[in-house]
């Protein structure tokens, strides 16, 4: 199946945390790092999550933000360290990819912030993306 989202990420599953509704999903992408995803728990039980489950992490690259170090006193749980690898700006939008370890992923921010931090190729920047905005999917 071919999807529009550009941010596949590969992972394992870790834990499964149900709630009432919702469930989150601690995901250890291949290069090691750890996303939350926050999903119903129908979908957790559907796509039948369980520790050691294989799963693709997806994230449209609209709902990525990016900083220049990590950030404290934030609620966003997922702050994935990488290096801008390429930065197409537009006149109002600008594409970055960077790399994470493991992976590349694609954020789409105004090209005002991108030229208020500074973003060219090699810069080091902190992906960010809420629990909310990842979704999984299974082989």
């Amino acid at each position: 199946m071919s999807l529009s989202i550009r941010n596949q990420l590969p992972g394992t599953v870790t834990a499964v945390t149900p709630g009432e509704a919702m469930a989150t999903v601690r995901v250890r992408l291949a290069g090691g790092q750890d996303l939350t995803a926050a999903i119903t728990r129908d979908a957790a039980e559907d796509l039948s999550l369980t520790a050691g489950s294989a799963v693709r992490a997806l994230v449209k690259s609209t709902e990525v933000s990016l900083a220049t170090a990590r950030v404290q006193g934030l609620s966003i749980r997922n702050q994935l360290p990488g290096t801008v690898t390429a930065l197409t700006p537009g006149d109002a939008m600008a594409s970055v990819r960077v790399a994470v370890e493991g992976a590349e992923l694609t954020a789409a921010i105004t090209r005002e912030a991108a030229d208020d931090l500074g973003l060219a190729v090699g810069v080091p920047v902190v992906a960010l993306v809420k629990s909310t905005e990842v979704s999984l999917g299974t082989a």
